[in-house]
């Protein structure tokens, strides 16, 4: 690996600013992806634990977070696969975990086809699964001029602590800093354009039959009470993709890096050592 020392900076993959945070120090690497409206700050408290054993890498995909509100990208699953292959590549790293959270998960899915031989395993917390891509209706209303003050007040039509209690099963655990940084987005220039696009090109997440073909090694981590993303969706990924085992949370939503730190960081531990055992 290139890089020795802990970082928070701005990296260039293909071509575009994007956030980074990373600590390597030899040891196996893990990169996190996050999901939808969100950034790194997913991962804020099970990263901690997990340094201590793993090199981290954790970036905000374009649209989010503090990376670019790219006009030009083309925000499809493929392409954010890509910027991760492409991350992997700037990191010079082999034998890669990945841990997607949300659509994150999908993501990570998406990698692991476009680049086999560099995913040793993955994690999905509360993956995106078997959604189709947006109706064609809407993908033609986002040429429209329109679509933007369209996409802004869907996007505001539900206040940041609404949206909260949405992914959480304890609303205690909502504090003022979690809605401060998941509603700072929001407000960032560009934003909502880049909404729009990813709206237009987002493909839909891989079907059954693309799933058996991924035969790493998965662990999915679901929340019981899980609103966003539903318990069966787990269980029907755990069916599809060849070498996956799911575990449940009880009482415990969507937002599990939040509701369970402890848990989630102990369980992927324990599944990424036992590569190097």
């Amino acid at each position: 690996m290139k890089k020795t020392m802990y970082n928070k900076e701005m990296i260039r993959l293909l071509n575009m600013n994007i956030y980074c945070e990373y600590l390597l120090h030899n040891k196996p690497p893990i990169i996190f992806i996050h999901g939808f409206v969100s950034s790194v700050y997913t991962f804020r408290r099970i990263i901690p634990f997990l340094s201590k054993h793993f090199s981290i890498i954790a970036i905000d995909l374009p649209g989010f977070g503090r990376s670019v509100k790219s006009t030009s990208f083309i925000y499809s699953y493929e392409n954010y696969g890509k910027l991760i292959a492409a991350c992997i590549e700037h990191f010079q790293l082999d034998k890669v975990f990945l841990v997607g959270h949300s659509m994150g998960g999908q993501i990570a899915l998406y990698t692991t086809k476009l680049v086999p031989d560099k995913i040793d395993k993955l994690v999905l917390l509360s993956s995106s699964g078997y959604l189709d891509k947006a109706k064609r209706w809407k993908r033609y209303c986002s040429y429209l001029p329109f679509c933007e003050i369209a996409v802004n007040y869907v996007l505001k039509k539900r206040s940041v602590p609404d949206n909260l209690k949405n992914v959480f099963y304890d609303q205690s655990l909502i504090t003022k800093d979690l809605i401060e940084e998941f509603g700072r987005p929001l407000k960032e220039k560009n934003f909502n354009k880049s909404m729009m696009r990813l709206l237009r090109y987002r493909e839909g997440d891989l079907t059954s039959e693309q799933l058996k073909s991924i035969d790493k090694p998965a662990l999915l981590i679901w929340g019981r009470e899980d609103k966003v993303v539903p318990f069966y969706i787990g269980m029907k990924l755990e069916d599809d993709l060849p070498d996956a085992k799911l575990i449940a949370y009880e009482k415990t939503g969507h937002l599990i890096t939040e509701e369970k730190a402890e848990a989630v960081s102990k369980d992927i531990g324990t599944f990424f050592k036992r590569s190097n055992e």
